[in-house]
């Protein structure tokens, strides 16, 4: 079997897995295509065998999170080179995403992608996201993946959820002081820490997990904090 037909196979594994629409797995491999053939492609990997499950089945498992699978709006934070967010955008037509990347560079990559996918779907961001004003109250899910500390995702997310949205962070192995740190976070902005999933994308694959917090109440006036500011003082569990 050549790697081209191993990658078309793949996607149709994945396309049955998660139910996804007739016309995801050719727009998925469209996204494959770019990111290998583009020099500039955000992303150090480039093999479509690799990336079919590493990117793509990555990010598809998060809908196994019935919030994100059942939203009308979702915002995916520091969208880079479009995990999850394009692939979610091309498994989900009838939610509208929004990809939220501070760097210039990576939203000309994003908008070359959405061309190259056909998706009617995905709007893409040049902002950080705590100056995202019209995003503000507004997601029905937030989505995240290597991007920041969980209190640090916590404290971006909670002011652009909508009460009853719910913040998708993607995490590698458990760790106890981030996770105590994220429900501190939580608390302090009206979010409430609660499945921690652990999933498995791919064969072999070890010690995923998917995060999720949910809006339970308003979040204070003091946040989002000025850009940087999240990072740079974290807000943390006490002791």
């Amino acid at each position: 079997m050549s790697r081209e037909t191993a990658v078309r196979a793949r996607l149709a594994e994945l396309a049955a897995r998660f139910a996804l629409p007739v016309e995801a797995p050719q727009q998925l491999a469209r996204l494959l295509d770019v990111i290998v053939g583009d020099p500039h492609a955000p992303t150090t990997i480039r093999d479509r065998v690799t990336a079919v499950d590493t990117h793509v089945a990555d990010a598809l498992v998060g809908l196994e999170v019935d919030e994100l699978r059942a939203a009308g709006r979702v915002a995916d934070l520091g969208a880079g080179a479009g995990f999850p967010g394009l692939v979610l955008a091309a498994a989900l037509p009838q939610a509208a995403f929004a990809l939220v990347e501070a760097n210039g560079r990576k939203c000309a990559f994003l908008e070359l992608a959405i061309g190259a996918m056909g998706l009617e779907n995905a709007m893409v961001v040049n902002d950080r996201a705590e100056s995202w004003q019209a995003g503000r109250g507004t997601q029905d899910v937030v989505t995240a993946r290597a991007l920041a500390p969980l209190n640090v995702l916590v404290e971006y997310a909670a002011p652009l959820l909508r009460e009853g949205g719910a913040l998708v962070a993607w995490k590698g192995r458990r760790n106890a002081g981030e996770e105590a740190d994220g429900a501190a976070a939580a608390a302090l902005t009206g979010l409430e820490a609660g499945e921690i999933r652990r999933v498995h994308p791919w064969a072999g694959a070890e010690h995923l997990h998917l995060h999720r917090y949910t809006k339970i109440g308003t979040t204070p006036n003091r946040f989002p904090r000025r850009p940087g500011i999240a990072s740079k003082r974290p807000l943390r569990a006490p002791g």
